[in-house]
């Protein structure tokens, strides 16, 4: 990935907004289990970020998804997971489908608001009984004259107490699986649309997070995104996009990690020496930071395939499983180099142990991303016939 001068222009200003403005405010948001979503999202719209490889048309700054990537790995430097996360939600997970596929009406209602930072958006796919198999979902949208009426439930739905917008996958039709869904943007206040109370989580304890019902909401067809059926289809194009941003959303904090144990351990004295002069941790500190070198190039690999127009699910599998292990492994070293001191709250490490321990879980479960990569390797057992 070559980067040019605008992108480090983009890099530095995100760095100094990340510094300035949302560190010193994450231990208050940590504490008090939310952020105020609105005004950060309209910071960050007033200066453009929420729609960098989004249309001009519609505020955009129509640039490339190599412009995104930046914005991904520079929000990866605030120091807790949950704030990232929801702002990724609207540039990344809610909106890709709307800004590729949306009617010029639909996107100037819904994706200009978005990128302006006016509205809150969240995606509802995952339910109770369809976390990782998107194909399984239940909730269902049944025409009416011109409009859809919506039944049916999603949990875990990331921003759902301050959204404004849900970007909804419901099965339109009984046609098979794959071919009967379609994604719909549903306001919040309409009527029917209930927020269940926040759900009590690990980690990513500043991220809002609850689940959304739906009792015969009523929305008009023509907030449908793109073609009837094609919701799948737009889901898995959408979840290209939340893969590479995801990943790329780790590499800072996994630094953080690394850093601040050496910091720690070249402070902390044990038998009379420090921490880090013991080989065991600055050879394991030396692999981590290989580890996290190799997932960056990987990172970059699948974006330039998905810049050069190509089919990125593959190396976005890769890269998605790959950030999801390492979350689940790095943090948990460094941790223990902090002994005690780790297993207190109030230590950076211990916060990004238990926020990254959703990467391998969220946007598709280490176990699909192996799906998908066997399947595209052509490597999967043959279904038997019955």
């Amino acid at each position: 990935m070559q980067f040019t001068e605008q992108h480090q222009a983009l890099r530095r200003s995100i760095q100094q907004l990340v510094e300035v403005e949302f560190n010193p405010q994450v231990e208050a948001w940590e504490a008090a289990g939310h952020f105020p979503m609105h005004d950060v999202l309209k910071r960050l719209g007033n200066m453009g970020l929420l729609g960098i490889s989004k249309p001009e048309a519609y505020g955009g700054m129509g640039l490339d998804f190599s412009y995104e990537l930046v914005l991904a790995e520079e929000l990866g430097a605030i120091h807790c997971g949950g704030v990232p996360l929801s702002i990724g939600v609207q540039t990344s997970m809610a909106t890709p489908a709307l800004a590729q596929f949306g009617s010029d009406e639909l996107r100037r209602e819904f994706l200009t608001p978005a990128i302006s930072g006016d509205a809150v958006f969240s995606i509802a796919v995952s339910e109770p009984d369809a976390g990782s198999d998107v194909a399984a979902i239940k909730t269902r949208a049944r025409k009416d004259g011109d409009d859809y009426v919506i039944d049916g439930s999603k949990m875990w739905i990331t921003n759902a107490p301050q959204a404004d917008y849900f970007c909804v996958l419901a099965n339109t039709s009984d046609d098979k699986p794959h071919s009967n869904k379609s994604l719909i943007v549903v306001p919040a206040n309409t009527p029917g649309l209930s927020i269940g109370p926040k759900l009590e989580k690990l980690g990513m304890r500043s991220s809002d997070t609850a689940p959304v019902f739906f009792d015969s909401v009523r929305v008009p067809q023509r907030y449908r995104i793109g073609d009837e059926g094609a919701g799948f289809l737009y889901q898995m194009l959408q979840f290209q996009e939340e893969r590479l941003f995801g990943a790329a959303l780790t590499l800072r904090g996994f630094e953080a990690c690394v850093h601040s144990t050496i910091d720690y351990t070249r402070e902390r004295k044990a038998f009379g020496a420090p921490l880090l002069d013991n080989q065991t941790i600055h050879f394991a500190l030396a692999e981590m930071t290989t580890e996290i070198e190799s997932l960056r190039a990987l990172v970059y690999h699948a974006a330039e395939n998905y810049l050069a127009g190509q089919d990125a699910s593959l190396l976005a599998s890769m890269a998605k499983l790959k950030a999801g292990r390492l979350s689940r492994t790095l943090p948990d070293q460094c941790l223990q180099f902090w002994g005690g001191m780790g297993y207190m709250e109030s230590s950076l490490v211990n916060r990004l142990y238990r926020d990254f321990r959703l990467t391998s879980i969220g946007g598709g479960a280490d176990e699909i991303m192996l799906g998908i990569i066997c399947k595209l390797m052509g490597i999967l057992p043959k279904k038997k016939k019955q």
